[in-house]
């Protein structure tokens, strides 16, 4: 569960594993292509679906660069990607975003389901320690405030059965990475996928924790403060196991980031273990243009996980 870069580069490691995902992915955005077409449309933000999509799909990769195409001339195509312009047309052809969804999958041989959070868009609002009140996904970072709590328009949320159906049968429930407050959390604040995975489910639970901070989001926080995040909007501690990076980052890489506001996600080990979590650290970090998990690693500690919890169930 969860949206935005974080999700698909991990997704790109486990397609590669024996396993069957089903991704459940946030519709909360409102910035960029995916806003515009969300308002003039009607329709659920694609972007992060179109993301998800490309990560799991199983062609030659021209077709995806083709889905991530983004327009950068051209009078109203400017700054939307193809990927979005392709679920806006389905949608529009078959009158229901959760059937272009899967209609683009089936076409991209996607390896696994992908499924919106849910049927319908929803506006994100977050409460800062001021009191103030921001509305809008993309307008939360830019205010640079410290976050109390988000919460969702409308309040009451139906996720689609099918994302429930897949947490009840779930042997794992991963969550992470991607941006805490307006990625992770909005998909936890949706009642009864919440409902599901805390009281109906049977599955192992991993948090795969950020490795830097996000300037406007988690500034300063270090792993348990993520958690604390959780905690503080479901209510209870929701994860078993916990997977950290461990390893060092170039002080260039982290003057780089720096420059941004961003810095490493400290691991405050007493916190994370004294509050009954189990960690898997190592090193999980690639940098390219960007920081990013290790997608390969990352998988393999996963897949491991869910091994043993499959074979402890049996």
């Amino acid at each position: 569960m969860g949206g935005g870069t974080g999700l698909s580069v991990m997704l790109r490691g486990l397609k590669e594993k024996p396993l069957d995902i089903t991704a459940i992915v946030t519709v909360a955005d409102d910035g960029g292509s995916s806003g515009i077409l969300r308002n003039e449309l009607q329709m659920p933000p694609p972007g992060d679906i179109r993301n998800v999509l490309t990560a799991l799909a199983d062609v030659e990769p021209l077709l995806s660069d083709m889905l991530n195409y983004r327009f950068s001339a051209g009078s109203g195509l400017a700054g939307h990607s193809l990927g979005n312009l392709i679920l806006a047309a389905i949608t529009d052809i078959s009158g229901d975003f959760v059937t272009a969804v899967r209609e683009l999958s089936r076409v991209f041989a996607v390896r696994g389901r992908v499924l919106p959070a849910a049927g319908q868009a929803v506006v994100l609002h977050a409460e800062m320690e001021d009191g103030t009140i921001v509305t809008g996904e993309s307008k939360i970072p830019q205010v640079r405030g410290k976050i109390k709590r988000i919460f969702l328009e409308p309040e009451v949320v139906e996720p689609l059965p099918e994302a429930v159906d897949a947490i009840r049968e779930a042997d794992a429930i991963l969550i992470g990475p991607g941006s805490l407050y307006t990625s992770i959390i909005p998909n936890l604040l949706v009642p009864k996928l919440a409902e599901a995975i805390l009281e109906n489910s049977s599955a192992i639970k991993i948090f795969i924790c950020n490795v830097m901070t996000q300037p406007g989001e988690t500034d300063g926080y270090t792993v348990s403060d993520h958690l604390q995040a959780v905690y503080d909007h479901v209510g209870q501690h929701l994860f078993d196991y916990i997977i950290v990076n461990d390893g060092e980052i170039p002080t260039q890489v982290q003057d780089f980031y720096a420059e941004k506001g961003a810095k490493p996600v400290e691991v405050d080990w007493d916190n994370v273990t004294g509050q009954g979590y189990k960690v898997i650290a190592d090193t999980l970090v690639l940098f390219r243009r960007y920081l990013r998990h290790d997608a390969d690693k990352l998988s393999h500690h996963i897949y491991q996980l869910v091994q043993n919890w499959i074979l402890r169930k049996r």
